[in-house]
């Protein structure tokens, strides 16, 4: 999909961060766009700077994780647009905990959002994508679809599995669908929300010592690119229809220490998190 003029794209996820800053793009480079996010405030906001560009916007509050409204919305896409050519299922959450404290209440919150919520978008939207003369769906899985860390084994399940789905999809469109294709996205840490909206396990922050904030700034010093040149990146992916796209510096570096080292790299990140885990015993003592 080279040229994106004129073309109708539906983004989840569009109330902030790199949903909101894709949107903003594709508005740019020509694409009407249809919107969606459960924040309605931030929905309205980037319908506003959608719209002052004097590109064709419709808004939906949707929760991704429920199936038949995610359905439904496909519907309403291609009623008011007459087709659709673009999906980009964005919408995320995380949650921080030990597998050993984590709730199932927690690991369901999260998959429905971030897995079940991709799978509803991409099934959801891919027959009207084959009606039209060309369709794209982008996945946006994280490094963490590629290596695992400590107390991120939920977020890192829906990651892993996103990046299966995509390239299980891709090959299938590439054998029997001429005009649409997908693209599986790794970000590193993107200047976004995700960490405000986190759950975090209470015994998790009692073992670090710390508290919510702490770990939102925390993360923010950790995330090197912002939403902005996310959504280039991922445009740019569209346009050149490349199978996978990484973004940021951290996610190029994690993807060579994982092909160099698919064991070994447990190793060193075990004796970091080690290290940082006597290193605050001591700060706390």
């Amino acid at each position: 999909m080279k040229d994106l003029k004129g073309r109708v794209a539906a983004i989840t996820g569009t109330a902030s961060g790199i949903g909101k800053a894709t949107a903003i793009l594709l508005a740019r480079e020509g694409c009407s766009c249809a919107i969606a996010d459960i924040n309605e405030e931030g929905l309205r906001e980037t319908e506003r700077e959608i719209g002052a560009l004097g590109a064709a916007v419709h808004t939906t509050v949707l929760d991704v994780a429920d199936r038949e409204a995610v359905y439904a919305w496909a519907d309403e896409v291609v009623r008011e647009f007459g087709r659709v050519n673009l999906v980009v299922n964005n919408a995320g959450v995380a949650l921080g905990a030990k597998i050993e404290d984590m709730s199932y209440e927690d690991l369901s919150w999260l998959l429905g959002i971030n897995l079940y919520g991709m799978i509803y978008g991409s099934k959801a939207f891919l027959p009207y994508l084959k009606e039209a003369d060309e369709g794209h769906i982008v996945n946006i899985s994280s490094v963490l679809g590629m290596v695992a860390t400590p107390t991120q084994s939920a977020y890192t399940i829906a990651k892993f599995a996103i990046k299966g789905f995509t390239e299980c999809l891709r090959l299938e469109l590439d054998i029997d669908a001429e005009n649409v294709s997908a693209t599986v996205v790794h970000p590193g840490g993107i200047k976004t929300n995700i960490a405000r909206g986190a759950r975090l396990c209470e015994s998790l922050l009692e073992e670090m010592g710390s508290n919510r904030q702490e770990i939102v700034e925390s993360f923010d010093r950790m995330a090197h690119t912002s939403p902005e040149k996310a959504a280039a990146k991922i445009v740019e992916g569209i346009k050149k229809n490349r199978h996978r796209v990484l973004i940021g510096p951290d996610a190029y570096f994690i993807d060579v220490l994982q092909r160099l080292m698919p064991v070994g790299y447990l190793k060193i990140t075990a004796g970091y998190y080690r290290l940082m885990d006597r290193l605050l015993k001591r700060r706390t003592t």
